[in-house]
């Protein structure tokens, strides 16, 4: 079964250009993922088609108001009953978008991408609908639609059959922890640097073993962070 992606917004042409180029598109001919875009402002329950108000106690901007997308999430998920949808708020005060995260979400049958925009979302919105909040890093874009397309690329990416080669996914950075390792193609030589002589020697076992040490060295050296957590779970595996 495919996974089913709806993506609740307020600016669905956003989405047009990346859903239907490169692997979201392939993998959507392949039928490994359907997408289902709604605009939430066809739930507006006024004649001005309001989706936002000033917030009670005073205070800047405008927040997204409540009746409009409890109805939208009740519509959408009507149209599929047979899949349980998980619900994911985009929201900077949500947990940060990492690898693990994106792995969990190739696993459901159904996400329910909600990306809002002005200056936030009333919380009994996220008090009565229980989503995941996700954040895909520690600063404020104008709405959610940017973060919502990151998600969806790095959820994709990961359905079986959806990258061209076999275990492509697998080596990548952030995979199993680490960064990924150096890649070169031709020319061999170019300005006057060199391809690494174990990467033409044909001897895969050594280029396997360069690749993993090369990978070690990498993150220890750029993300030191993620080289503490990749000693602690090798300590505990």
């Amino acid at each position: 079964m495919p996974l089913r992606i709806d993506i609740l917004t307020l600016f669905p042409e956003m989405f047009t250009a990346v859903l239907a180029t490169s692997i979201p598109k392939r993998a959507a001919e392949k039928g490994l993922v359907n997408y289902h875009l709604t605009n939430i402002r066809d739930f507006a329950t006024d004649s001005h088609k309001s989706v936002d108000d000033k917030p009670f106690g005073g205070g800047p901007g405008m927040v997204m108001m409540c009746p409009t997308i409890f109805g939208a999430v009740a519509a959408v998920e009507k149209q599929d009953p047979t899949k349980t949808a998980t619900r994911i708020l985009l929201t900077p005060q949500g947990r940060r978008f990492d690898q693990q995260m994106a792995e969990d979400f190739a696993t459901r049958d159904r996400l329910l991408v909600i990306a809002g925009r002005y200056e936030g979302f009333d919380e009994r919105i996220i008090e009565g609908l229980a989503p995941i909040e996700v954040s895909i890093g520690d600063y404020v874009l104008s709405g959610g639609e940017l973060a919502a397309m990151v998600i969806i690329d790095a959820v994709v990416r990961l359905l079986p059959g959806a990258l061209g080669a076999e275990g492509g996914a697998a080596d990548e950075t952030f995979a199993d922890g680490l960064l990924e390792y150096p890649q070169y193609t031709w020319p061999r030589e170019f300005n006057g640097m060199s391809v690494p002589e174990v990467l033409t020697s044909g001897n895969h076992a050594a280029i396997a073993k360069w690749r993993e040490e090369q990978r070690k060295k990498r993150t220890q050296e750029r993300r030191p962070d993620l080289w503490d957590a990749y000693l602690k779970r090798q300590q505990n595996s």
